[in-house]
């Protein structure tokens, strides 16, 4: 019997060993999706205790909390850390077979070298001994980064952001890069007329212009995204329940825009219109600067509709749609290829019964100028576990080269997120460890090996185009130096 969380913790075999310990575990770090705030690494925090930096804001834990029964005053409301971390340690135990549980026990291992589980006769030791180290200069959010080899961030930014924390730590000289990327989700959201336009009369202020037309609207998104790609943007990301690809005329549009700029609702076919004409807009300035595109497909939000009324979104309430989800998706990168304006893309699907569908759309863009140009992006929010990482890979492989994938990435709002990278890591070298035992793949590890480290950093270096910070350098050094 194996002992949990081991060092060949994930690998059944041997072979699987040798590829994660030789090749995959030492690779650097490019997270080039996330939502972690960049004011707190501008200001290179240090958080005053555990629940700050692991409970506050992440949902995944919340939901667990609550099925577990545990009042909403210790997860969201105004318990004190200390009684909300003790209520998340009481949870833990239930949690066995649910990423949570592997991915608790691997933060307290990488970061602060615990290597207790978890429980409630646990909880006040844990808790006080990595809330004191994260008191220290040590765990400084930067050094958090760094303690992980972590090489570039990309942060997840509306268009009308400032950008002025990454700015600063440009300007300051981190040697990590932390990169912005345009989501200009709200901009195009018209589902509510009153929040579309408080959204409008914001950029209005942002661009100190007026918008009354469709142009002046169109102008002023543009020169957002000329301003992100000023400030090091070269990615966009769209977080949606489906692709948008209706017809429609500009004349429609403009229409659609007067009427919204006077408060009425506009239909649900109209809806969809102006949703496809923004999102066709926005592919074409991606493309025009060379940016690469991410659209993360088939979220249902904000379903319980009590709680969001008290929390707002992003608290704990969505769950996976059944969209449909091919068709549309199919037309609208058809649309942009046939005119000669299809970026890189990244399709990131949350419903695994569309993961087969997913793995050929892409085939049918991959043109050869480049290598994967369309990519099957990793399982994320509620694919982001053992079984959903291995189906995306099974079916990649299966339908595509999974050996051009880009890897992993956090989609994470926590500092202590990055041992996620690991875990995929983990899961990715027994799929090939196991295929060499059983006789399925050639025994040549250098071979495998090399893939193995395309998926986890290669890949991702050439496919962004990035500067990477000075760890990824010093792994440049080592490989010249025919150090391994």
């Amino acid at each position: 019997m194996k002992q949990f969380l081991n060092e060949n913790f994930l690998l059944s075999n041997k072979t699987a060993e040798i590829l994660y310990h030789q090749y995959a575990k030492e690779m650097p770090i490019i997270d080039y999706h996330c939502h972690l705030p960049q004011q707190q690494i501008a200001e290179d925090k240090n958080f005053e205790n555990l629940t700050q930096v692991w409970l506050y804001g992440d949902h995944y834990k919340w939901r667990a909390m609550r099925t577990n029964g545990v009042d909403e005053k210790y997860i969201t409301g105004d318990a004190s850390d200390w009684e909300k971390f003790y209520a998340w340690a009481k949870t833990v135990p239930y949690t066995l077979r649910n990423p949570l549980y592997h991915w608790t026990h691997l933060e307290l291992q990488r970061y602060f070298d615990v290597h207790e589980i978890l429980n409630e006769s646990s909880a006040k030791r844990i808790y006080d001994e990595c809330s004191a180290k994260l008191q220290t200069p040590e765990y400084s959010v930067k050094n958090l980064l760094r303690k992980m080899n972590v090489v570039t961030v990309c942060t997840t930014d509306d268009p009308i952001d400032d950008l002025n924390y990454h700015i600063q730590l440009k300007n300051e000289g981190f040697e990590i890069p932390i990169l912005p990327a345009f989501r200009p989700d709200k901009a195009m959201d018209v589902s509510n007329v009153a929040n579309f336009n408080n959204y409008v009369d914001k950029l209005e202020s942002v661009c100190e212009s007026n918008i009354k037309t469709l142009s002046d609207y169109i102008a002023a998104l543009q020169s957002r995204h000329d301003f992100f790609a000023a400030n090091g943007c070269k990615v966009s990301d769209h977080g949606l329940e489906e692709i948008y690809a209706e017809d429609f005329t500009q004349s429609d549009i403009e229409d659609y825009f007067v009427k919204l700029r006077a408060g009425k609702a506009l239909s649900s076919h109209e809806q969809l219109q102006f949703k496809s004409a923004m999102l066709q807009w926005f592919a074409e300035w991606d493309c025009e600067k060379g940016w690469i595109q991410q659209f993360h497909l088939g979220a249902l939000r904000n379903n319980n509709s009590r709680m969001n009324r008290v929390l707002g979104a992003d608290t704990g309430w969505d769950s996976i749609g059944d969209f449909s989800q091919g068709k549309a998706l199919s037309k609208f990168l058809d649309r942009l290829d046939t005119n000669n304006k299809l970026a890189k893309t990244i399709l990131y699907n949350l419903n695994p019964a569309d993961n087969e569908l997913m793995a050929t759309m892409i085939g049918n863009f991959n043109d050869g100028s480049s290598a994967g140009k369309i990519q099957f992006g990793s399982g994320w929010w509620f694919l982001d576990q053992k079984d959903g990482m291995i189906k995306q890979l099974n079916a990649l492989s299966n339908m595509g080269l999974v050996s051009k994938m880009v890897g992993m990435l956090t989609d994470s709002r926590s500092f202590l997120s990055f041992p996620r990278h690991e875990y995929f890591r983990r899961l990715l070298c027994n799929l090939f460890g196991t295929e060499i035992e059983n006789g399925e793949m050639p025994n040549d590890i250098e071979l495998v090996g090399s893939i193995i480290k395309d998926i986890c950093f290669n890949n991702a270096k050439n496919y962004f185009g990035w500067e990477v910070g000075h760890l990824a350098k010093s792994e440049k050094m080592k490989a010249t130096n025919g150090v391994h």
